[in-house]
Parts: C-alpha cells; sequence; structure tokens
C-alpha cells in the first residue's frame, strides 16, 4: 500500500534532486542531495519502486473549488479575483504554478537511468510507467495555465543548452504526453492492494481526464487554431473510458442509503474496497499522516448562490424555474432538491457536535458554507491539520461523466449512454432519469445562457451533462477547468452572490422558526430586534453591512434593505474577463528576465 510511511521510509533513503526554486538559474539541473549515485542505484525493480514511493507526492487532493464560480466569496483572495480585477501580471503572478519544475526533474532523472536496472522486463516497465504517468500529470497542469511550455525529456545539465529553450508548442507537448499516458496505461500492473497506489486503472482516469480538457479546449478555443482536432481527443477519452467500463472492477459506490452513499465518499475513515475508487489517498492517525478537510466548513470562503441554483428539484424539474426562485429564503431554497446539495452545502438543522447543536452558516461568506469534504466523526477531525479522512484521487463517477459529454461532443450519444452514466449517480441519490429527447426539446434557458456556444442535435443534453458534473463533482477541484476548457470564462466575471435575505433584521438560519442571526444595517440599528425576546436578543449572532465608524464590511444586500448577498469587494473593483487572454497565465517576470527565449502569449 502506498502511504506516507512509505514516502518518510524513501525520502530517508534518497531525498530527490528536486529542491531547485523556479527562481534559480539552474531550475532544471540540480542534481540529487544525496550520496546515493546513479551508478550505485537503478540497479533494480525494487530500486526503482524506492524512488518511485517519492513521486506520489507529487498527487495534489483538492477539497475545494476556490477561483472558480462555484465560490461567491474567498476572504483570503484568489487568483481569479484579482486577474479579473485587473491585478494579475507578470509581476505579481508570483511563481504559483510555476516553481513546480523539481516534480519534472524527479521522474526524468529516473527514466534519464533506468536503462540501468536489470530484472524481470514486465516490473521494469510497470515502474518505467509510473514515472511517465507522474511527468504526464506535471505537463498536464503545465498545459492547463500556460499553454505552450518548453517540454524536457531528460534531466537537464547545467552545460546543457535547452536549459533556456523557449516555449514549445502545445500541439507538440501535447502529443508528448499523450506517449506517456499511452505507455503507462500500456505498462503499469492493473491492481495494487487497496488502490492507493497508481495502477493501469490510475492511468486510463487521468487520459479520460486530460484528453475531454484537451479535445473540449481545441473545439471552443478557436486562437489555438487546433479544433480539427478536437474529435480525435474526444474519441481517445472514449475509450479510456470505456476500457474503465466494461473492467467489471468498478461501480458506483451505493448500499440504498442515498445521499449517504454519497457523502461517505467524502468524509469516511477509509475507502479501502469501495468500488468507486480508481485511487484514494489514505490518512491515518498512526501513520502521523493527516489532511486539513474540517477548514472547508465556515472558514475562507462559501458555496455560490449559482452552485446552488444548479441543482435539480426532487421531481427533475430546475429550481430556476419556480417562479418565486429568487426570493426563496435560505432554509426554503433547501427544500425538495436534489440531496446532493444537502451533501454539499450545510443545511439548516446541520449539526457539527455530538450535542447536536445546530451549525449557523455565515452570511458575510454567503450563507451557502460547504460541508462536502467535512469530516463528520469528531475523531477524523481533531486540529490544524489533524483531520484523518480518506480522499477519493480518481473516482468512477468522473468517469462516467467523462463518457457522458465525450460521445455528446462526438455527437454519438444515445440514451442508453446517459442510462449506463448519468443516470446511474441519479440512482444512487433516488433523483428522477435524465431522458435525451426530453433535454434536447426543451433546452434548459438558464443553462443556455450560462454556455451559450453550446450548439447542436445535442444541445439539451450537453447541457444537462454539464449540470450533472457540476453537481455530482462539486468542491472536487475541478470546476475551474471544466469552465476554462468549454470557454465559458464570463462566468468567472459573474459578480458571485449569496443568500436571498427578505428584510433586514433576524433570520432563521436552522428551520426551527427561531432566528439564529440578524443582519443589521449598524449596530446602532437595534430596533429590529425590538420584538425579540431578551434571551433571543442576547444570543442572536448579528452581522453589519456597516461598522461603528460608518465603513462598509464586506459584504452588502442587492437592493440596500433587502436581495441576494452580495460583496463589497465586486462593487467597488469591476470584474471583467478578457479573452481569449484570460484563458491562461503569464509566465513570472524573474523567469522570463533569467530565460528570454521564455515569450509570453495571448496579450500578457
Amino acid at each position: 500500500m502506498c502511504t506516507m510511511k512509505n514516502l518518510r521510509l524513501f525520502i530517508s533513503l534518497i531525498i530527490l534532486g528536486c529542491a531547485a526554486a523556479s527562481c534559480n538559474k539552474d531550475y532544471l539541473q540540480r542534481l540529487p542531495q544525496t550520496k546515493i549515485t546513479p551508478d550505485a542505484f537503478f540497479n533494480s525493480p525494487q530500486d526503482l519502486e524506492t524512488y518511485t514511493n517519492g513521486l506520489y507526492s507529487q498527487f495534489v487532493i483538492k477539497s475545494d473549488d476556490i477561483n472558480s464560480d462555484n465560490i461567491s466569496s474567498f476572504s483570503g483572495g484568489g487568483e481569479m479575483d484579482l486577474m479579473v480585477e485587473n491585478g494579475l501580471s507578470s509581476t505579481t503572478v508570483g511563481n504559483t504554478g510555476w516553481d513546480n519544475w523539481n516534480q519534472l526533474r524527479s521522474a526524468n532523472f529516473m527514466l534519464d537511468n533506468v536503462y540501468k536496472a536489470k530484472g524481470d522486463q514486465v516490473a521494469i516497465n510497470h515502474f518505467i510507467g509510473i514515472a511517465r504517468f507522474f511527468r504526464a500529470q506535471f505537463y498536464a497542469d503545465k498545459v492547463a495555465r500556460f499553454s505552450d511550455v518548453p517540454w524536457y525529456s531528460s534531466a537537464m545539465s547545467n552545460i546543457d543548452s535547452t536549459l533556456y529553450k523557449g516555449r514549445d508548442p502545445r500541439a507538440m507537448v501535447v502529443d508528448s504526453i499523450m506517449a506517456d499516458l499511452q505507455f503507462a496505461v500500456d505498462n503499469i500492473k492493473a491492481d495494487e492492494g487497496t488502490r492507493t497506489r497508481v495502477t493501469q486503472w490510475s492511468a486510463l482516469a487521468l487520459m479520460a481526464r486530460f484528453t475531454l480538457f484537451e479535445g473540449t479546449f481545441r473545439k471552443y478555443h478557436d486562437e489555438l487554431n487546433l479544433q480539427a482536432s478536437a474529435g480525435t481527443f474526444f474519441q481517445k477519452t472514449a475509450w479510456a473510458c470505456e476500457q474503465l467500463m466494461a473492467s467489471g472492477k468498478f461501480k458506483i459506490f451505493t448500499t440504498g442509503k442515498g445521499a449517504q452513499d454519497y457523502r461517505f465518499l467524502f468524509s469516511s475513515p477509509t475507502l479501502s474496497g469501495n468500488a468507486e475508487m480508481i485511487q484514494w489517498a489514505d490518512y491515518q492517525q498512526s501513520l502521523g499522516i493527516a489532511n486539513n478537510t474540517h477548514v472547508v466548513l465556515g472558514w475562507e470562503w462559501s458555496l455560490s448562490q449559482s452552485l446552488v441554483y444548479s441543482y435539480l428539484m426532487t421531481d427533475g424539474t430546475p429550481f430556476t424555474s419556480l417562479p418565486n426562485y429568487k426570493n426563496l429564503d435560505y432554509t426554503h431554497t433547501f427544500n425538495n432538491r436534489d440531496p446532493r446539495l444537502a451533501e454539499t452545502v450545510a443545511y439548516p438543522g446541520f449539526s457539527t457536535t455530538q450535542d447536536k447543536s445546530l451549525y449557523i452558516a455565515k452570511p458575510n461568506l454567503g450563507a451557502y458554507d460547504q460541508l462536502k469534504y467535512y469530516p463528520r466523526d469528531p475523531a477524523q477531525r481533531q486540529g490544524w491539520y489533524a483531520d484523518y479522512s480518506a480522499l477519493p484521487i480518481f473516482r468512477y463517477a468522473e468517469v462516467l461523466l467523462n463518457y457522458a459529454e465525450a460521445k455528446a461532443e462526438l455527437g454519438t450519444l444515445a440514451q442508453s449512454d446517459i442510462d449506463n452514466t448519468i443516470n446511474l449517480l441519479r440512482d444512487r441519490v433516488g433523483m428522477p432519469h435524465l431522458n435525451q429527447g426530453t433535454a434536447n426539446a426543451m433546452p434548459d434557458p438558464v443553462l443556455a445562457a450560462a454556455y451559450p456556444n453550446v450548439t447542436g442535435a445535442n444541445k439539451g443534453a450537453l447541457l444537462e451533462i454539464r449540470r450533472e458534473r457540476r453537481v455530482e463533482l462539486a468542491c472536487e477541484g475541478l470546476r475551474f477547468n471544466d469552465v476554462n476548457r468549454w470557454k465559458a470564462g464570463m462566468r468567472f466575471q459573474d459578480s458571485q452572490q449569496g443568500m436571498y435575505v427578505a428584510a433586514l433584521g433576524p433570520i432563521d438560519m436552522t428551520g426551527d422558526n427561531v432566528p439564529d442571526i440578524a443582519i443589521l444595517a449598524s449596530p446602532s440599528d437595534t430596533a429590529v430586534l425590538a420584538g425579540l425576546t431578551p434571551d433571543m436578543r442576547a444570543n442572536i449572532s448579528r452581522f453589519y453591512l456597516k461598522d461603528k465608524d460608518g465603513k462598509d464590511n464586506n459584504f452588502y444586500l442587492e437592493n440596500g434593505t433587502n436581495g441576494h448577498i452580495m460583496f463589497t469587494r465586486d462593487r467597488d473593483s469591476k470584474r471583467v474577463f478578457i479573452e481569449p487572454q484570460y484563458y491562461y497565465r503569464p509566465i513570472p517576470l524573474a523567469q522570463t528576465v533569467l530565460n528570454p527565449q521564455l515569450k509570453q502569449i495571448f496579450g500578457w
């Protein structure tokens, strides 16, 4: 089993030569800081296994959708907020996304020396496949952020002139990624114990994710002039998904408990034996390995009204088809909704404590506090970076969604495809099935307005597939790339909103008809609380639009004294998304000074 215990053992044996910071001249050519030399290592499959154990730290397991339209307000400030406020440049972007070239060198260093290994070639190829898997994952992230990037297939030395080369074309880099992924699929073993290690199935899942990203990006982003090749990537997505679907090894996890089964995927102590897990990460106190997932609940962000409105009613109709949906208060917004909503957003009546005291959502962040990934069992959350819930890395639900979308983009989607993908996800939580004919006959107008470049005979079905993806995969770190690849950046320009507030004064947030909070104009605005009992006034949480000095707080109401919660940052700094520039990021200025061959593209 690949755990951090293995990783610590590995690090104690060999520290990879990967510590070079991106601001340093030799960011791709530092040698491993270890007494073990290539001549004395990489001699057997066992050496390769020890080395590749260290690559697993490259997995970034996300439990939020920060920087996307699924977030209403992020008090920590996100890169997207900075960009749409015209504050992002090569000098302000920092090294985010560029400072991890050490990861590439880790994989390339092994691949440069693997020829020394003697033994079973099948075993050797397995570990070569793992190194190429991580190289593919590294470059997939780079392409998503920068498009054209330098491709390095070996570890650079300080005398290698190509260390200072410019960007390679996106098409060339992507072809190289695909070659790595295909080798990984063809050579990595199919199963390894509890599925905490990279397997052939992991490689197929990454291939499906990446090819769908690249196919849709090429189709919708005409600035790349690569539209003609989009279909090839959709075909590869379908192929990779079909291998996983036909294997018989995976299925949607369900025990008949509906939404509780969905919850279990993100807040249980272990995912061992869970048939939906293609790969997962194990966090155990006994191993000294923890995560920090408890911070998703009301810490620095809430989820957006836009996301909340995406969830269907329990009868399968859009929430946005209700005549008064924009004026429903917090508690009524949760009535008769897709059960996944109450497993994603802290709902009225939710309790985090054993004494069942009710959780009160925070209006200053929007009030739709994230619940998904929050460890429900107090024994699993013991403090800062002391949470012990298992986390998915690749799960089968995403594969099914990838398949449905690829088939729709190819124009070959059939009702049977929907039944074998989307409707399996809906079955788990007891939601009505999606009907292709009905969806295409009556495309949802709200979705159509959100994604105006979706056209064709399967327009309605494709829009519903996008809805299902947003709902099922909410907070799993995929939404940002989804919006980018669909060329829907105007959704990042939208000023996100929180809950609807009918009037200033006391508000029931828990559904028991007892006010829990009060939104007031200022600390002196107490008249609206006069009707409350002394006990209620003493215990109610107060939130002010202005502080005692008359200064605006971070949120306001859409219409002054009522309306949806909105945020002063968006009001004071107009959000503007510039296409196509903002689908990409600038290379940090320090890097272009160091290497003048690295040119900025798309207006950066």
